[in-house]
């Protein structure tokens, strides 16, 4: 009996998976006139867990720093989530330092202590998890030359708003 109920959900749920791959059409994308591939935009990044303030200030520092590689995902997360991300990717910060931000290289992933979040620190942090997708190097000293760059853009920025 229990076989036989094994193979029932099975079906069941092999049923309602390829149910959700076709999606209504099942032409290979560029073979039809009216079916194109969608676009990927390779400029486009989510923030997750942000306020509408928060969300709008990342956004416009990260526009206004111009790095060649952006993140894929911004991430705000309560200070508990925060530590327990740095011990799981096994973040070193030297002893006597704190940490607001850290980025994670291989999912391209900003994470933000949303407990410790300053606005007005914020994108001379920014600069520096930038710089280290940017050279792709989790070390800090490349990730500090490159965000000279990104610091003078937006110090640049403030000027002329002023």
């Amino acid at each position: 009996m229990k076989v036989v109920a094994g193979t029932v959900l099975f079906f069941l749920g092999f049923g309602q998976i390829s149910w959700g791959q076709t999606k209504g059409s099942t032409n290979v994308a560029g073979t039809g006139d009216s079916e194109m591939a969608p676009a990927v935009q390779t400029n486009s990044y989510v923030v997750f867990g942000a306020t509408a303030q928060q969300e709008a200030l990342v956004r416009s520092q990260i526009q206004t720093m111009q790095p060649t590689v952006l993140p894929l995902r911004v991430v705000f997360v309560p200070h508990w989530k925060y530590v327990d991300n740095t011990r799981v990717f096994r973040l070193h910060v030297p002893t006597g330092y704190t940490s607001a931000l850290f980025t994670h290289l291989p999912s391209r992933t900003i994470f933000i202590d949303a407990d410790r979040y300053f606005d007005e620190t914020l994108g001379y942090w920014l600069a520096h998890e930038l710089g280290h997708l940017v050279t792709n190097s989790a070390n800090e000293q490349d990730a500090e030359n490159a965000a000279r760059e990104f610091r003078k853009r937006l110090e640049g920025s403030r000027k002329t708003q002023r």
